[in-house]
């Protein structure tokens, strides 16, 4: 499988539909730590929390995460304070995920 850190999120309209279970433990392989839950109303997410030293290493941490989201057009959820952030991404158009999420994910992945 290729690297998706090196592909780009393509924006989604929902014409198409989400991943199945089968794709996503297919895609989960490829990112590290990160968790699929399933909300009621929107599907499957993926969730991952991350540890700092302080709330200036989360805020700065956020700041990247912002900057990737802006680049690839795909925004996720973060909630960050003092040392930790929480990140959830899914694609909203679909109330699912689908191959974008996951490269968002992998992106993420480089710079934590």
């Amino acid at each position: 499988m290729s690297d998706l850190s090196k592909k780009k999120c393509i924006p989604c309209e929902g014409n198409i539909p989400p991943f199945n279970n089968e794709e996503i433990q297919k895609y989960l392989k490829q990112v590290d730590g990160w968790k699929v839950i399933e909300d009621t109303l929107d599907g499957y997410h993926l969730i991952k929390n991350f540890k700092f030293k302080n709330f200036v290493e989360s805020q700065n941490f956020v700041n990247k995460v912002g900057h990737i989201a802006e680049e690839e057009g795909h925004h996720p959820d973060i909630w960050f304070g003092w040392g930790y952030v929480k990140i959830k991404i899914y694609t909203h158009s679909i109330k699912g995920l689908a191959e974008s999420d996951f490269i968002l994910a992998s992106k993420i992945d480089k710079f934590s």
